[in-house]
């Protein structure tokens, strides 16, 4: 997969959500570099990724991080991991493969009209974002623009960079084999195994979240010693709304490690 590697330290995984690239994690990168040997990663078929051969389940796409890790020579990341990422970096915790992880709102446990929503959501946001792709990059270069382009997503679209603007481009207006991703890894993901969850886990979803409910709060009791946090004036895709706050998560939960 398509990666972009920064800082020095113990090896920390992020992980976006359908429909973005790795560049949602722009503005936060820098400061993670400071603490950690961070892996930014497009998932397959957003951004530089190629699709998967298979179809794009939660197990395929472990599958294939996991052996991704394996040719960087990891073993065992901390991963911060959003949205679909969150719910992947559940997934790889479960297989073993991490040191700790913090999920922002992650997929998976929305009940049927819950996950009917996200679906429309998604759905939308794929039909638009497709329509204005041509649009899209003289957008990114206004406020106006920025927060036409991650409304919704995030809380306070207006503080989001140009380049997290811009993931949508790669994710939502241009990614390969998105609605397989969306129906197989998020809409018909029911997740299993998390009580063979080891390490620290710290769950945390802004308040202003209007794509994935209340899901992020009932994998509490699923996986052992888990927490939740929730973030102020934050929505489903945070990086942007509280950088500090995320940044303070994930390096709580790895000293934890």
């Amino acid at each position: 997969m398509a990666c972009r590697r920064a800082g020095s330290g113990e090896p920390l995984l992020l992980l976006h959500g359908i429909g973005a690239t790795r560049d949602d994690f722009a503005e936060l990168v820098p400061r993670l570099a400071e603490h950690f040997d961070v892996l930014a990663v497009d998932l397959p078929g957003h951004g530089s990724s190629p699709m998967l051969p298979t179809r794009p389940t939660v197990e395929s796409l472990g599958a294939a991080l996991a052996a991704d890790l394996d040719a960087h020579g990891l073993d065992r990341v901390h991963i911060l991991g959003n949205s679909l990422g969150g719910r992947l970096a559940l997934d790889l915790a479960r297989r073993g493969r991490a040191l700790s992880v913090v999920a922002l709102s992650p997929s998976g446990l929305g009940l049927p009209p819950e996950r009917a929503l996200q679906g429309l959501l998604m759905a939308a946001a794929r039909i638009v974002n497709k329509a204005r792709s041509p649009l899209i990059e003289r957008m990114s270069h206004s406020t106006v623009g920025r927060t036409a382009l991650t409304a919704g997503l995030r809380a306070l679209p207006w503080r989001t960079s140009k380049a997290e603007s811009l993931s949508v481009k790669g994710g939502f207006a241009e990614s390969e084999g998105y609605w397989s991703m969306l129906w197989n890894a998020v809409l018909t993901d029911v997740p299993t195994g998390l009580d063979r969850v080891s390490c620290p886990v710290t769950l945390a979803q802004g308040v202003l979240d209007v794509v994935a409910s209340a899901q992020t709060v009932r994998y509490v009791p699923l996986i052992p010693g888990a927490r939740f946090v929730p973030l102020p004036w934050a929505g489903h895709a945070p990086q942007s709304d509280t950088p500090v706050a995320i940044v303070d998560l994930v390096r709580q939960t790895a000293a934890q490690a």
